[in-house]
């Protein structure tokens, strides 16, 4: 028998005889009965003897491998698209099922193990000499190669298929949950369970700010929606032991909001809640930590500027005496008076407060007294500026904001000109 070397790319079919298939061919059906059984001998995960239709598959697989190896040998340029097609959907089936490729790859190597020996068997009969020999190994591991590749390949598509629909399915659960009106409980429960994701008893939404997605990475139960106007997460069960520790490792590097806790079916009032917040983050009313912003720390904050235009008109009305004075004047007026408020209304304290001398407060605490008069004794009145001081406060050093009235004056029914002030 002819001998032949390698080809110098490596590809051993071309180098193989073609009369070695016509030896092959007659002793198919005994190679797969051999592998049949080491196989089932050896893969514990293939030894099904109650069921038929599983063995028959199999031998099915067994066979096609063989005829195609022995098809090639006989015609290098034989297509492989029939087999490799073959493994490519036995890939898809064993995700379909949920199981890795560790049994199919361990029977495909136990096959090959018998192949070769049937081969070597055969040699001194065949007249084939160890050189040639080795080219036939070397084209028997190649097809197992292709064989796995293809089988991983089908893997591969069914896992990321069935990932993307999963993905699709919470995707609409959080949509679900965000939306006005609220979903029933059991909407949630039944799309919830489509999408392999198990019902909390509560919940928290997260908005996010600037972020990497392609650097964001989540725990499982967390569901997520980047590609939102404003990408947003439900975080399940957030007061559990150590979730809070669990999401501000998920969340680090990311400009994140958590909403209030709420129950399943609340979720759209925390994600309100979450971007509101955000939103004045952005705007740097609440002052972005290092860490997880969240939203019950802000409430005070939350409150104040939940009615913006409301807010700005009762500043109006009662800031009013300070509208016709300088800025500077009235920056330090409105910290002077604040201070006082939330002081108790001790000069001292104000004073320390705000580290200057403790008769320049007393001075300014008389023109206070001057500018509202009677105001300054009523304790609704003081709730009142409290509130819109705090307002300002926050909004202080931000370009554009500001919730103090601007220099105004209006005419009185005599025709004389009169500030806004009271007492």
């Amino acid at each position: 028998m002819a001998e032949e070397g390698s080809t110098a790319d490596g590809r051993p079919w071309a180098d193989l005889p073609r009369e070695l298939a016509d030896h092959m061919r007659p002793h198919l059906d005994e190679v797969a009965d051999d592998m049949m059984q080491e196989i089932q001998t050896r893969v514990r995960e293939y030894d099904r003897p109650g069921d038929g239709s599983y063995s028959g598959t199999l031998r099915l697989a067994v066979e096609r491998v063989l005829h195609y190896f022995v098809d090639r040998v006989a015609d290098p340029g034989h297509e492989p698209g029939s087999v490799t097609d073959f493994f490519r959907a036995i890939g898809r089936g064993e995700a379909g099922e949920g199981r890795s490729l560790d049994a199919m790859q361990t029977a495909m190597r136990v096959g090959g193990m018998v192949a070769w020996r049937r081969l070597t068997e055969g040699a001194e009969t065949l007249e084939v000499s160890p050189r040639m020999l080795g080219a036939v190994g070397e084209a028997l591991m190649q097809f197992q190669d292709e064989l796995a590749a293809a089988a991983a390949e089908g893997f591969a598509q069914a896992k990321a298929a069935v990932a993307g629909e999963m993905q699709r399915r919470r995707k609409r659960l959080l949509d679900l949950m965000f939306a006005d009106p609220a979903a029933t409980s059991e909407a949630i429960a039944d799309l919830a369970a489509a999408a392999h994701w198990p019902v909390p008893r509560t919940v928290a939404a997260v908005a996010l700010g600037s972020h990497d997605a392609r650097k964001t990475a989540f725990p499982p139960d967390i569901l997520a929606d980047l590609t939102r106007r404003t990408p947003s997460l439900i975080i399940p069960d957030p007061d559990g032991p150590g979730r809070a520790k669990l999401v501000d490792r998920a969340l680090a590097g990311t400009l994140a909001v958590v909403g209030p806790t709420v129950p399943v079916t609340e979720a759209a009032r925390s994600i309100q809640w979450a971007r509101k917040t955000l939103g004045l983050v952005s705007r740097g009313v609440i002052e972005a930590d290092a860490g997880v912003i969240r939203s019950v720390e802000h409430m005070s904050t939350l409150i104040l500027f939940q009615d913006e235009e409301l807010i700005t008109s009762l500043a109006e009305l009662r800031l009013a005496p300070l509208a016709h004075l300088r800025p500077s004047q009235q920056d330090r007026l409105a910290e002077t008076l604040l201070a006082w408020l939330q002081s108790g209304r001790n000069a001292n304290e104000v004073a320390m407060r705000l580290h200057v001398h403790p008769q320049t407060v007393r001075y300014r605490l008389r023109q206070l007294e001057e500018l509202f008069g009677d105001q300054l004794l009523d304790p609704d009145l003081r709730f009142d500026l409290e509130i819109v001081l705090r307002a300002r406060a926050l909004l202080a050093d931000k370009p554009g904001e500001h919730i103090i009235p601007q220099a105004r004056e209006a005419v009185g029914e005599s025709g004389e000109v009169v500030s806004f002030r009271r007492g």
